[in-house]
């Protein structure tokens, strides 16, 4: 029946949707027809779900692997040398992690506010056909109450006062009958009522319930877009609590995401089984009330089809047209010979005006335009906007679970990198330029960046190995040696041509900082035997 509709058709989307497995909590197929009621079709619904739950106990699994292999497979020497290539890696991770996270909420804002314009199109359509159906029931239950109060009520004086013209009682008894007709026709109408179905309520719980859907996803958002900007300001500043904090916010953030994602999921393919054949639904829905060729003539609203209201609103208006006739030769021929029965005939005269305006009113409002155009209008903003919607919120769903998880990943290692670092310059700056551990925490850090000239200036030296100390002492040194070392004559005249110079990395730009020009000038009037003295580590 819905592939005969013109004026609607469902989008692409819908279709696709539609086409997803539908398979009860006990893993049975079955049809994917919309029906609410149905607990298998609610079970289908979990599923999916269900389905975005396992996807989050995979992605916290594959984290929790890959946070296992780097903290168990962790090989200092390896770290040491690829130190440069993992900063890089953390820093592109990082960048990647903040373009995703930025992208996503922008497909989020989006998709929240679609979903936001259908949901809202929905409840004004059906604000919009619960006041034409309220304004049917307040003219139909306003025609009927004036017939069987007011217009009785007057007959029934009339009846009174024409006793004795047996006429003028009769068509009295004329009228009562085209009342009763009238309001028999009434009565016939549809009484929505009894559907049980209220939509100003719908359209209240809708909108309440869109209220906070919305703005839960804004929040989302902006939490999204918070953690992702202090992650990466951890990252800037190198504070490992920020980073601590980002990556515990980041996995309940991950949880999240997963869980909206399987919520806007069921949602959509529920929403699109109901775009896919809404005239199957709403006809199924109303059979036991109200006749299927009403439903059909609002549904469709062809003009080839018949208004079933037609017959009733003849006679209604042919009724009060007759009564109409009736009243005027009674006031013509009844109130000479009565004056007293004038008050009470125009009286009836101005309800009958009266049911004609409502008469007419009601021909609007039971016409099929209105409630149809609320119909497609309500068809129109779910299913293309609120579906359209509800799939950018399943994609920002999923780039915000992927750029969180490459946050999680580069968060560790940019958090072991830091801690590396501060115990490095803990050492250096703990440590005594004498003492051969810190001596050698600074040789080995220059040791990449000076080995080759090292290794250039041992072999220019060689041959000076084998030379003899001289006996004189260096009178050029800064400081007394004597009352520098003790007084101890052993270590005065020994230069330092007898073993070499200090290596190329003493004079090196970290170590011209780290010393004052007078510490550097005693170090370099220091004999061989003063630095033999000191350990052997203080010459590489």
């Amino acid at each position: 029946m819905s592939s005969a509709r013109v004026d609607y058709i469902a989008p692409w989307w819908t279709y696709w949707l539609h086409q997803f497995p539908h398979v009860n909590l006990r893993f049975q197929p079955l049809d994917h027809t919309f029906n609410p009621q149905d607990e298998n079709y609610q079970q289908s619904l979990i599923f999916l779900g269900c389905v975005a739950a396992a996807g989050l106990g995979v992605n916290l699994l594959c984290l929790a692997i890959y946070l296992s292999c780097l903290c168990c497979c962790r090989k200092d020497e390896e770290e040491e040398e690829s130190k440069k290539s993992n900063s890089c890696c953390v820093t592109w991770a990082a960048v990647a992690a903040g373009l995703i996270c930025c992208v996503a909420v922008g497909v989020g804002f989006y998709g929240n506010s679609e979903t936001n314009d259908g949901v809202y199109q929905l409840t004004y359509s059906l604000y919009n056909a619960n006041h034409t159906l309220a304004g049917v029931d307040s003219l139909v239950t306003g025609t009927v109450g004036g017939m069987q109060g007011g217009l009785n009520e007057h007959l029934s004086r009339l009846g009174e006062i024409f006793a004795a013209r047996g006429d003028f009682v009769q068509r009295l008894q004329f009228m009562q009958q085209m009342s009763e007709n009238i309001m028999k026709q009434l009565l016939g109408l549809p009484d929505w009522e009894k559907a049980k179905v209220d939509l100003a309520a719908i359209a209240d719980q809708t909108a309440y319930v869109e209220y906070y859907r919305w703005l839960t996803y804004l929040l989302i958002l902006i939490l999204d877009l918070v953690i992702c900007l202090a992650a990466c300001l951890g990252l800037a500043k190198q504070s490992r609590w920020l980073l601590t904090t980002m990556m515990v916010c980041g996995v309940l953030t991950l949880i999240l995401s997963w869980a909206s994602l399987g919520a806007d999921v069921a949602t959509a393919v529920g929403t699109s089984d109901f775009c896919v054949a809404p005239d199957k639904f709403l006809m199924n829905q109303t059979k036991d009330v109200i006749s299927s060729d009403i439903v059909h003539y609002y549904l469709y609203c062809s003009q080839t089809l018949p208004n079933p209201f037609q017959q009733s609103l003849t006679v209604f208006q042919r009724s009060l047209t007759t009564m109409q006739i009736q009243i005027q030769g009674l006031l013509q021929f009844a109130v000479p010979l009565f004056p007293t029965a004038e008050v009470n005939l125009l009286s009836i005269q101005h309800l009958l005006n009266n049911s004609e305006a409502s008469l007419h009113q009601l021909t609007a409002l039971l016409d099929c335009r209105g409630l149809n155009k609320d119909y497609l209008d309500a068809l129109i903003g779910v299913c293309y906007d609120g579906v359209e919607g509800l799939l950018y919120l399943c994609l920002f769903s999923l780039l915000a679970a992927c750029a969180f998880s490459v946050m999680l990943c580069a968060i560790p290692r940019a958090w072991r990198q830091i801690a590396n670092r501060d115990r490095d310059y803990d050492d250096i700056d703990d440590g005594d330029p004498f003492n051969p551990q810190s001596r050698r925490m600074m040789s080995h850090r220059s040791e990449q960046g000076n080995m080759h000239s090292f290794c250039s200036y041992s072999s220019s030296m060689g041959s000076q190995t084998s030379l003899h100390p001289p006996t004189q002492a260096v009178t050029n040194a800064p400081l007394n040696q004597s009352a520098l070392f003790g007084g101890n004559p052993r270590y005065e005249n020994v230069p330092l041509i007898g073993r070499g110079s200090p290596p190329p990395s003493l004079y090196s730009q970290p170590y011209r900082n780290r010393y004052s020009p007078t510490m550097r000038a005693t170090y370099l009037s220091m004999t061989e035997d003063q630095i033999r003295h000191y350990g052997e580590d203080f010459r590489a």
